[in-house]
């Protein structure tokens, strides 16, 4: 039977949309030429190099040039995470862990090629010891169905990322070490602004996004000098980075060069090696992060880092760009321990606050059980999250030009799982809760069943980021007025079922753990 002529013109169509797609996924980067995929009019890449891989000789080395490769290398799969605890959670990480780990991902409206579109770059979470951007629930598409094209990127974690020591001070060209991690971030702007222009971006309106960790980082990157220009305006959603600088590792404070230099003479030690050459030559797996031990985080090196980011911000020392910044309303219920709880409930406070901490109980008072757990849970977000935003906020305002707005995310939460409140009953919106409503990803975990209202406010959120990561500013038609924070009015807006600007949560106790941190900083 002879092929009809309709026939044939199908045929025809399919061949040349095809050849179309294929041609809109090819993109020249640093490198070659990558070819990715056409899914539901999104162009996705993922598994970019964005630098050679950090292994041999380059393990604790500031990210160095991707290796050129011939030909069309297939962006179509994540590229591997970096070494860290493996956590049995389901979409958590969905890629293999390996030390070749600095690959980046681009999703872009198909037919962005040749315009100059908003550009998001999402800085995962995670403690800075595990996480990726291969998480589900941070897959990109939903930003570019909206015109906007949006990055995410693996940086190196825990040992492998920020152990500081006197042999890698000594070989560095700026006499420090530490900070890979963050270097590794940096690395991944720059590459943004090499590169973007060939998906549609424009280089020049680049947002930074981030969540925990990756709220620290978006701190981090704020005021470090390393980062002029690379970005032009920063969303940090529940992390912060202003306690002092510490020559002894504390969990509301940064470290300082000397002192992590120390700490990682120690943990060569704890290893059975004498020398940087020996630790370099040890497995992988053998320098994952041991918790409560072998912690390694970002610390205040001199270059990457100055300074206390306090002391930074009051000199107008950062990169003043529009800023939106906030926390969630039971964001320290993961980080309530409920050992010895009443019962220790004040020795937690001496140990704490010393000489505040009569004050500290007026506001977070002790009860029953459950009711001395969100007390303590309530001490950890407010003095780990909305007092960062407090005072970034607060020293913004007074030193800077660019506007700030803060919100506070309060909304009843469907069931979740009882990781995110730990032994407490469930209240309010946990650590990472916000997550599903920025990426509008409700449906990623089964087990969660948001409701139409829900629904409604991701719509609500993914406009507002979007709008932000436009024109610096979140407001726009049919949303409700977020007003920008002011030192005489500090208002953030309360985001839930029907979002309103209200004065600071808390704010008299937020006061007195500003007092915390200014005697701290005095030490």
């Amino acid at each position: 039977m002879k092929p009809t002529f309709s026939a044939l013109l199908l045929l025809l169509t399919v061949i040349n949309t095809f050849s179309q797609n294929q041609n809109l996924a090819i993109v020249q980067v640093d490198g070659g030429r990558i070819e990715g995929a056409i899914e539901d009019g999104i162009a996705v890449y993922k598994g970019i190099p964005y630098a050679a891989p950090p292994i041999g000789e380059l393990r604790w080395k500031a990210p160095q040039p991707v290796i050129p490769w011939s030909g069309v290398k297939q962006a179509k799969k994540y590229g591997n995470a970096c070494p860290q605890l493996k956590l049995p959670v389901k979409g958590f990480i969905n890629a293999d862990m390996s030390e070749d780990c600095l690959y980046l991902n681009v999703w872009a409206p198909a037919t962005s090629k040749g315009k100059k579109l908003p550009v998001m770059v999402w800085i995962f979470g995670g403690g800075f010891f595990i996480g990726s951007s291969s998480n589900s629930v941070y897959s990109g598409e939903q930003f570019a169905k909206r015109g906007v094209i949006m990055v995410s990127f693996e940086y190196r974690l825990g040992t492998l990322g920020f152990l500081a020591h006197p042999e890698l001070s000594a070989e560095s060209p700026n006499h420090v070490s530490g900070n890979y991690g963050l270097l590794d971030q940096i690395a991944a702007l720059q590459w943004v602004q090499r590169n973007i222009k060939a998906f549609g971006g424009d280089p020049e309106c680049v947002t930074i996004f981030g969540q925990s960790a990756g709220a620290q980082s978006v701190s981090m990157l704020a005021a470090s000098p390393l980062t002029k220009g690379l970005f032009h305006r920063a969303i940090c959603q529940s992390g912060g980075s202003f306690g002092p600088v510490k020559k002894v590792k504390e969990s509301d404070c940064m470290q300082s060069l000397k002192g992590a230099e120390e700490d990682g003479v120690k943990f060569a030690q704890r290893r059975g090696v004498n020398s940087l050459a020996e630790l370099r030559k040890l497995d992988a797996e053998k320098l994952t992060m041991n918790i409560g031990v072998d912690t390694f985080w970002p610390i205040a090196d001199g270059y990457v880092i100055k300074d206390d980011q306090y002391k930074l911000y009051q000199a107008g020392n950062y990169n003043d760009v529009p800023v939106l910044i906030g926390y969630n309303s039971n964001d320290g219920s993961m980080f309530a321990s409920s050992e010895k709880m009443p019962a220790g409930y004040k020795a937690f406070l001496n140990d704490r606050f010393g000489t505040l901490a009569p004050k500290v109980l007026e506001y977070y008072p002790e009860g029953d059980n459950n009711t001395t757990m969100q007390s303590k849970a309530n001490i950890y977000r407010d003095s780990y999250f909305a007092w960062y935003t407090y005072a970034w906020a607060h020293l913004q305002t007074k030193t800077g030009k660019s506007k700030v707005y803060a919100y506070y995310f309060d909304q009843e939460q469907p069931k979740m799982n009882p990781f995110y409140y730990g032994s407490l009953k469930p209240a309010g919106v946990p650590h990472a809760g916000e997550i599903p409503y920025i990426f509008n990803h409700m449906d990623n975990d089964t087990s969660i069943h948001f409701e139409p209202r829900h629904r409604k406010l991701a719509e609500t959120l993914i406009t507002y980021w979007i709008n932000f990561a436009k024109a610096g500013d979140p407001n726009g038609e049919k949303l409700p007025v977020w007003p920008a924070f002011k030192e005489d009015k500090p208002l953030v807006m309360k985001l839930g079922d029907n979002p309103a600007p209200v004065q600071f949560p808390n704010l008299e106790a937020i006061k007195v753990i500003d007092k915390y941190y200014s005697s701290r900083r005095k030490e």
